[in-house]
């Protein structure tokens, strides 16, 4: 009864019925078309991506010099000049492997007669086109025709319009940082809409390609390179269309519950398998539900960074640890995962899972490069998992043990945080994103100035006390103790200072934003008295408007 009453008023709120309909914006109240399974809509018009203005030359007055000489560059040399003259004061323009990239990208753009000048990167001068650059500022005019689209007569805004001019691509530890990221034409752009509605591209251009797919939700798309990645623009975050995705992401996640014994119970057979490819999986699929792990793919070698996830793992990232009478079973990870953030965890493991991940290590040897994992891979797991259920995929898990855990966590902080509830959703919110691994990567120079401080701290702690113990008891003894104690004391305040930073570093936005499913934040919310404003920005609360307006204080994950 209460879960046909939330859908119904879900419902609502997504048609527009009166007195439902101020909860989402910019919309117009028409009747909304019932839909076969697997469509979206059947009426879209939206204008197309909004592109980048021409690039204008340099004011005569502003100089570009190499060897202290004055050059005059191309105008597409100028242009990708400019790109790196507005990074002059970012560290990646320090950074040999995005200098080498942006060289041999650059000089690719040059006239024959400024590439025979122009021979080394170090003999640039940007100073002056920098120091320009910092001096003005970009018209960045929200541009309202882009801004709206139509969709089967409502008018909702788009998230993502604008198509941004070149620049060059500062992928983290990339070995493609530092390449330019070329113009995107309207040649270069797929445009989704109703097929008597398609946009006006700009003068003397055409569309890449125009479709009528009325089965996704991306108004356009286009390739980015590098990172070869396909863009979309996409619908706001408050529409329709991306409230019922987030909707149905959450009870996909909810009705995994009722599998997850099933699942749990093959996997464990898995473990005892003949065949080798059933045990990797079964590890995998353990590793995934019990430790929150991301799949992980495997990616061409120099097409992106080195990062890693279950199923891309090598040798050498897993180390095992077993004490002697053999009663505790852990194992170590340690790898560069997403974004490259670093994954360093150590966690107990089930006695088969361990003699498992044993197994496939010896039978790589000391090949510490080679798949831990050679005969699975997520397109398999994922193929499994949908054949158990539509939908599922191994990121339900990671969103699923999310939300499970932030239930949890709220339901044991809250009642010692009486006084200051927020601060118990602070914690329980940190619980997940360190469950999700949800780290900004640690680049900051004081980070690693701090990490060399304790490293040196220790070392002289640790001559310290082997000068105490190799002292006889004389006058030097006293002082060589108050020296040990000063050293203990400057030690543990670098180590309380090292967890401020770390803290610092867990992203907390992610596993709000992304796996936490907000109905379980706007119930405790209301159980608790607390505004909703407390916890989501205006942006947020738009995102999550389908939660806010069909949620009560009974819901449970």
């Amino acid at each position: 009864g209460r879960t046909c009453l939330l859908l119904c008023l879900y419902g609502a709120w997504l048609n527009g019925v009166p007195g439902l309909s101020w909860a989402r914006p910019d919309c117009s109240v028409a009747e909304e078309p019932k839909y076969e399974d697997g469509i979206k809509w059947t009426s879209l018009r939206h204008n197309g991506p909004a592109f980048p203005p021409p690039y204008e030359r340099l004011p005569d007055n502003i100089k570009f010099y190499y060897n202290e000489e004055t050059v005059t560059l191309n105008s597409e040399a100028e242009e990708v000049a400019s790109l790196y003259a507005k990074m002059l004061d970012h560290a990646l323009t320090k950074d040999e492997t995005f200098c080498k990239n942006f060289f041999t990208d650059w000089k690719d753009t040059m006239s024959p007669e400024v590439k025979e000048v122009i021979t080394a990167l170090d003999q640039c001068d940007f100073r002056e086109m920098a120091a320009y650059y910092k001096r003005t500022k970009t018209n960045e005019k929200v541009q309202q025709e882009f801004g709206y689209f139509f969709l089967d007569g409502h008018k909702q805004r788009i998230g993502n319009y604008n198509i941004s001019p070149p620049s060059l691509f500062v992928g983290r530890n990339s070995p493609n940082r530092g390449k330019l990221k070329k113009k995107i034409l309207p040649e270069d752009v797929t445009i989704n809409c109703s097929e008597k509605e398609i946009p006006e591209p700009p003068p003397g251009h055409r569309w890449g390609q125009v479709q009528n797919n009325p089965a996704v939700i991306w108004l356009a798309s286009w390739k980015e390179s590098p990172p070869g990645k396909v863009k979309y623009m996409m619908p706001h975050a408050s529409s329709k269309l991306m409230g019922e995705k987030d909707w149905k992401k959450y009870e996909v996640a909810r009705s995994l519950k009722h599998h997850r014994d099933q699942i749990q119970e093959q996997y464990r057979k898995d473990w005892d398998s003949e065949d080798k490819s059933l045990r990797q999986r079964g590890v995998v699929l353990y590793l995934i539900d019990k430790f929150g792990f991301r799949v992980g793919n495997k990616t061409k070698e120099g097409m992106t960074a080195n990062t890693f996830g279950c199923c891309s793992l090598r040798v050498k990232h897993v180390t095992l640890h077993e004490d002697q009478k053999g009663e505790t079973k852990k194992v170590e990870f340690n790898f560069m995962g997403k974004s490259s953030v670093l994954y360093k965890k150590t966690v107990p493991v089930e006695e088969k899972v361990f003699r498992n991940l044993q197994q496939f290590k010896e039978e790589k040897g000391e090949r510490g490069e080679a798949d831990l994992f050679d005969q699975v891979n997520f397109q398999v797991l994922n193929m499994y998992l949908k054949d158990l259920k539509k939908g599922l995929t191994t990121k339900v898990f990671r969103t699923l043990n999310a939300c499970i855990t932030m239930e949890q966590q709220l339901k044991n902080l809250t009642d010692h945080h009486i006084k200051n509830k927020v601060s118990s959703f602070n914690e329980a919110n940190r619980k997940v994103a360190e469950l999700c691994n949800h780290q900004r990567t640690k680049t900051e120079l004081h980070w690693f100035e701090l990490q060399a401080q304790i490293a040196a701290s220790r070392d002289e702690l640790s001559l310290l006390k082997k000068k105490l113990e190799r002292a006889t008891q004389d006058s030097n003894t006293e002082e060589l103790k108050k020296d040990v104690k000063r050293k203990e004391d400057e030690l543990r305040k670098l180590d309380v200072k090292s967890r401020m930073e770390e803290n610092k570093q867990l992203n907390l936005n992610s596993s709000k934003l992304y796996y936490i499913d907000p109905r379980i934040i706007v119930a405790w919310c209301i159980k608790w008295g607390i505004p909703v404003e407390e916890i989501y920005t205006e942006a947020q609360r738009d995102k999550f408007a389908w939660a806010i307006h069909m949620n009560n204080e009974n819901f449970e994950f």
